[in-house]
């Protein structure tokens, strides 16, 4: 009886295959595939918050702000193409440290949504193009300790991530962020 029943299971889904070939069901564009690829993370463990420079990185009138980076949810929302405006889970910001002071006395930001990211335990990359700013980019290497350490202490001074940021045809080296959880 197992014999007939695997047989059956066995020719239903070639027939189901079939059928779906019949239809026109297509295989992902390469450009789709690449499109995809472009976002990926590894994270077993919650990395999110922003990481502020230890020292001041400027490039003209802006000085880079944060990196910031969400929740293990946002980067699975963000690949599987929930998009939504203005956010992403990982972001470079920048702060306009010429311009008048708002209103509410901040200054102007310049939020960089990621064109490519590759977010793992150890590392992470960001690409991203500014109308401003030029191509910008960061790659860097998290350390966990050190992290898990801030998360603890909820915001301990320690360099948790150091990296080389590109803006435009200028490259800074070794700089290095502490962690901070937010409001």
């Amino acid at each position: 009886m197992r014999r007939v029943g695997f047989v059956t299971v066995a020719v239903l889904t070639g027939a189901l295959a079939l059928a779906a070939c019949d239809r026109g069901a297509k295989t992902p564009e390469p450009a789709a595939a690449a499109k995809a690829a472009a976002f990926k993370h590894d994270l077993p463990e919650d990395v999110s918050g922003y990481y502020l420079p230890t020292e001041e990185v400027r490039i003209d009138n802006w000085r880079l702000h944060h990196v910031f980076m969400g929740q293990v949810p946002d980067f699975i929302a963000w690949e599987g193409g929930q998009r939504p405006a203005g956010f992403a889970p990982v972001m470079i910001e920048f702060e306009d440290m010429v311009g008048p002071p708002l209103e509410n006395g901040n200054r102007r930001r310049l939020r960089l949504i990621p064109a490519a990211y590759d977010v793992a335990e150890a590392r992470v990359r960001v690409q991203t193009l500014s109308g401003g700013l030029g191509a910008v980019s960061f790659d860097g290497k998290l350390d966990q300790g050190a992290l898990a350490t801030a998360r603890r202490n909820l915001g301990d001074q320690g360099v948790v991530l150091t990296g080389t940021l590109k803006v435009g045809n200028r490259t800074f080296n070794n700089v290095s962020m502490r962690w901070w959880a937010g409001d």
